[in-house]
C-alpha cells in the first residue's frame, strides 16, 4: 500500500492484492524479483532512443515539456534505464536534464539539488517502496514544479489476468485512478492531468488539494 498505516488486503491472485485503503493492486513480496534479476530483465529491453514508435509512445511527456518549460529550467529524468528517449529528444532541443537509474545511472548528486520538472516513463510500476519513492520525488520538486508520470492505470473494464501489466515480473505496484487521487490529497498536491496514461501532478504551494483536469 502507499501509506503505513493499517489497510486490508484482499487477494486478487495467486500474485496480487487489492489495497482497501489506497485502491492500488499490490504484488506479494514473496514473487518480487531480486535486484540482479530484475537488472537483468531490463538489459533485455531495445530502447532504442531513434525508434519512431518508441519516440511517439513518449510524446505526451516530451510535448508538455517544451510546451511548458524553458531549456534553462531545470529537469530531471527518474529511472532513466538504458537508453531514454525523452532525454534524448529534449537534449537536443538544449534542455537541461539530468539522468537518474539505479541500475544504470546511480548518480546520487542528483538528489543535491531541486527541479523545476521531474519526468517518470514506465517507471512507477517497478516501485518496490512506493512511498518512499514518490515522497522522494515530490522533495526534489521546487514549489510549483511538476511531476510528469507515464504508467497504465488499471480499471475494472480491463481483464487483469490477460493484462501485460499484470504479466510483466517486474511490475510489483499498479496504479487506479484513485490511488492517484489518494496520494495527491495525502500530500496536498494539485491534479494538472489524470488519464489512464498520463498523470501530471503539481507540488504547489501551502493551501487545499486542487483537481484540475482529469479525462
Amino acid at each position: 500500500m502507499y501509506t503505513l498505516q493499517l489497510a486490508t488486503y484482499k487477494k486478487k491472485d495467486t500474485y496480487y492484492y487489492d489495497c482497501s485503503t489506497c485502491k492500488a493492486i499490490v504484488k506479494d513480496e514473496e514473487y518480487y524479483l531480486t535486484a540482479d534479476e530484475e537488472k537483468t530483465v531490463y538489459e533485455t529491453h531495445n530502447n532504442d532512443v531513434n525508434d519512431v514508435r518508441y519516440q511517439k509512445f513518449t510524446m505526451p511527456i516530451t510535448n508538455y515539456v517544451i510546451d511548458k518549460f524553458l531549456p534553462a529550467h531545470n529537469g530531471l529524468d527518474f529511472g532513466s534505464g538504458t537508453g531514454s528517449v525523452i532525454s534524448s529528444m529534449l537534449m537536443k532541443k538544449n534542455y537541461d536534464i539530468v539522468q537518474y537509474d539505479p541500475f544504470f545511472v546511480p548518480n546520487q548528486s542528483i538528489f543535491n539539488k531541486r527541479y523545476d520538472y521531474i519526468f517518470s516513463c514506465e517507471v512507477f510500476e517497478h516501485f518496490h517502496k512506493p512511498k518512499i519513492e514518490i515522497d522522494k520525488l515530490i522533495s526534489l520538486l521546487k514549489i510549483n514544479g511538476a511531476l510528469l508520470i507515464m504508467t497504465l492505470l488499471y480499471n475494472d473494464q480491463i481483464d487483469f489476468n490477460k493484462w501485460n501489466y499484470r504479466n510483466d515480473s517486474t511490475h510489483v505496484f499498479i496504479y487506479r485512478k484513485e490511488t492517484i487521487e489518494y496520494i495527491v490529497k495525502e500530500k496536498e498536491l494539485e491534479i494538472d492531468i489524470l488519464t489512464d496514461r498520463f498523470i501530471l501532478i503539481r507540488k504547489a504551494g501551502l493551501g487545499t488539494t486542487k483537481i484540475r483536469n482529469i479525462y
